[in-house]
């Protein structure tokens, strides 16, 4: 019996069917779940057959750090959710941003940003690009004027992310995508928190857009990786050959982990939002909570901008506690249930201290500029019933 290594065409597919079949590829025996295919070669019938297939001429794997079955599957499935002409895995979410930044960018290009970035993302943008003679300006994402003006004639690529890290901003993308359109840059979206239920931002006019599979994609806390999704071109263009020579390939164990956890993601992702959306108005009034920002509550400044562009406020809040990094350690240390994870998009709730951990490295000065206080906290709501979530918190908070 021949293999059918045929893809699944589910372009006309709604999401949630797209989620659980797209791009599945099935062996001569059938199997219901996808194959893994644990390997790092690939055989030929002949030497004519691998020059064939080296040179482009013949369709087929060649190496697994350059392409793999299992892989292939999770790209295909995450194209037709994302509604991208293509996508390329890599090993890790920021292995992904560092990739579709630095594949497009030379020496003498210039960057626009958003201020309010993860911290690790910041380190790419101010710290590793300069290196290689790119340079950057950050800007406050949510103001257009300030993109508007960071644009110079050598602007070869914008890059945000929406809602940011940990303070939960929103940008316009439709307007920055404008924006970047007129610019002729490319416009890169870290969709990681919006999560692609939430929101598409190719749809709203961005180039690229990245995710750390990591997250809420796996969803239960297994394994890392990363996804870059965009035009053909960009894929095989400057995005193929910097892939296959610097090898941030995806394991073929995890894309077969995080295909198991796109059957579920829809699912998943609105629980978690309608139990962020419990947690947040539970904060409210809490006597020992300064603020709480949550993109679902009417007192958030984009609250209007987030439900056009996401339809809800999201899995994430973030709240301040009064009386600074002792007040919020302390809070965390009585946590019975929650746990300290600089980790996010899990099963399970997960807290952290963002001063101390994701942007420790910024300074003072720098953190006080995003409204990253020290009596802030990043909260992923989980899947748990949401009254013990509430309640978990509520002793923790106590006076």
């Amino acid at each position: 019996m021949a293999a059918d290594t045929s893809t699944t065409d589910g372009n006309g597919w709604r999401p949630q069917t797209k989620l659980v079949r797209g791009g599945t590829r099935r062996s001569e025996h059938g199997e219901t779940s996808e194959a893994l295919y644990m390997t790092s070669g690939y055989r030929y019938d002949s030497p004519e057959a691998a020059e064939a297939r080296f040179l482009g001429e013949e369709q087929g794997f060649i190496y697994s750090r350059y392409a793999n079955p299992t892989v292939a599957m999770f790209e295909e499935r995450m194209a037709l959710l994302e509604g991208a002409e293509a996508a390329r895995a890599t090993a890790s979410g920021m292995a992904a941003v560092n990739a579709a930044l630095i594949s497009q960018l030379s020496a003498g290009d210039h960057v626009v940003a958003s201020r309010a970035l993860f911290g690790s993302c910041l380190y790419i943008v101010n710290d590793l690009l300069p290196r290689f003679g790119v340079s950057s300006t950050l800007v406050d994402g949510t103001d257009l004027d300030q993109w508007r003006a960071a644009v110079r004639p050598e602007t070869k690529c914008f890059f945000l992310e929406t809602p940011s890290n940990p303070t939960l901003e929103i940008i316009d993308l439709a307007a920055v995508a404008e924006i970047a359109k007129g610019a002729g840059a490319c416009l890169v979206v870290d969709n990681v928190f919006a999560t692609p239920i939430l929101q598409h931002p190719l749809e709203l006019g961005a180039d690229v857009v990245v995710y750390s599979a990591t997250k809420h994609i796996d969803g239960q806390g297994r394994c890392l990786g990363g996804v870059i999704l965009a035009s053909q071109e960009f894929c095989d263009g400057p995005l193929k050959d910097y892939l296959r020579h610097t090898g941030p390939c995806m394991s073929p164990f995890n894309a077969w982990t995080l295909l198991k956890g796109l059957e579920t993601l829809d699912l998943r992702v609105r629980r978690h939002c309608d139990n962020a959306l419990s947690v947040a108005e539970a904060l409210c009034g809490n006597a020992a909570v300064e603020t709480v920002i949550y993109p679902g509550l009417p007192a958030h400044p984009q609250h209007n901008l987030a439900l056009s562009q996401m339809g809800c406020g999201g899995p994430l809040v973030a709240f301040d506690i009064k009386d600074g990094k002792a007040a919020a350690f302390q809070a965390l240390n009585r946590l019975n249930m929650i746990d300290i994870s600089n980790n996010l998009g899990d099963a399970k709730s997960l807290i952290t201290h963002p001063a101390t951990t994701t942007h420790q490295r910024l300074t003072p000065e720098e953190r006080a500029h995003l409204g990253i206080g020290e009596g802030l906290v990043r909260l992923s709501v989980g899947l748990e019933d949401v009254r013990d979530i509430v309640d978990d918190l509520r002793s923790a908070l106590a006076t």
